[in-house]
């Protein structure tokens, strides 16, 4: 049997002054339609820093899904109104293949506060 492997792709950059976390995500509609179509997308988050910095991180089937992605994102892309909103001189990337992943168990969830 082979193992499944998945990758982690971080990217972390500032927004250009007078923007918010808020106008890059409603920016983001045609770039997630985009990633939705992409052979070994998983999921994406976009989380806020406290200095304001946005973490945007993508988990893919493998680095190679995520590297080829990124390969043609601007090309075809290029357009998007995300790209406005972005310092594009801050912009980190980077992508890794996962070691080791660690998921929530039904008995760790015991001591969560009940609903009923």
């Amino acid at each position: 049997m082979t193992a499944m492997t998945e990758a982690i792709e971080v990217t972390i950059f500032r927004l250009v002054a007078g923007r918010t976390a808020a106008d890059f995500v409603a920016a983001n509609a045609d770039i997630d339609e985009w990633l939705n179509r992409q052979p070994g997308f998983r999921s994406r988050r976009i989380a806020e820093m406290a200095d304001g910095s946005i973490v945007d991180l993508l988990i893919w089937d493998s680095a190679a899904d995520g590297t080829d992605a990124a390969e043609r994102i601007m090309s075809e892309m290029g357009r998007s109104p995300v790209h406005a909103v972005i310092d594009q001189r801050s912009v980190a990337w980077r992508i890794a293949e996962v070691r080791q992943h660690t998921a929530r168990t039904s008995s760790s969830m015991r001591d969560q506060p009940r609903t009923d």
